[in-house]
C-alpha cells in the first residue's frame, strides 16, 4: 500500500490540522509510524505530550490541550511522550503508542503540551498507510468521526 508522510514542528499548547478528507471518502488511512524530537535538543530538561485525534480539538486560546492520556477515548489515534533531562543521572522514559488498527478517512488533529514549564516546540514525523475503502467501510469511518464530534457547550 502507498504511504504518505508528514513532518513539521508544533508549538506547545496548540492544535494543528492535517487535511486528509476527500470528496468521496474512499481513501482511508492508518498511522504506521510516529516519531517526535525537540526543536532544541540541548542539555535542558524537556517533557512534552503529543497526541493525534480523529476529531477537531477545542480552540487552544479557550481550552489548553491536556497532558493526560485516556486510552478509552476512541478519538485518540496515537500519542508520544518525549522527555530529556539535563542531568546525565536521569534516564528519560520516552513512549510512543500508535493504534494502528484504526482506519480514518477525515482530517486528523495534532496537539502538543509541554508538561514542564517552558514553551519548547516539538518536531514530529508521521507515516500514514493509504487504504482503499469499500462503500461500507467509507460509511462506517465517516459516521464514526461524525458521531464522536462533541457539541460545544
Amino acid at each position: 500500500m502507498p504511504t504518505k508522510s508528514f513532518k513539521g514542528k508544533i508549538a506547545s499548547a496548540t492544535v494543528e490540522t492535517i487535511p486528509l478528507s476527500t470528496n468521496n471518502g474512499s481513501t482511508g488511512y492508518r498511522i504506521k509510524k510516529l516519531q517526535v524530537f525537540p526543536e532544541l535538543p540541548t542539555s535542558t530538561s524537556t517533557e512534552a505530550m503529543f497526541k493525534i485525534f480523529s476529531v477537531p480539538q477545542p480552540d487552544p486560546s479557550v481550552t489548553l490541550p491536556t497532558a493526560d492520556v485516556d486510552f478509552s477515548d476512541n478519538t485518540l489515534l496515537a500519542m508520544a511522550y518525549y522527555s530529556a533531562s539535563g542531568s546525565s543521572e536521569n534516564y528519560p522514559d520516552d513512549m510512543t503508542i500508535v493504534f494502528d488498527n484504526m482506519t480514518f478517512n477525515q482530517d486528523i488533529y495534532l496537539t502538543m503540551r509541554n508538561v514542564q514549564s517552558g514553551n519548547n516546540p516539538l518536531n514530529y514525523y508521521i507515516e500514514l498507510e493509504q487504504v482503499k475503502l469499500s462503500l461500507d467501510e467509507n460509511t462506517v469511518a465517516t459516521l464514526k468521526d461524525i458521531r464522536n464530534i462533541k457539541e460545544p457547550l
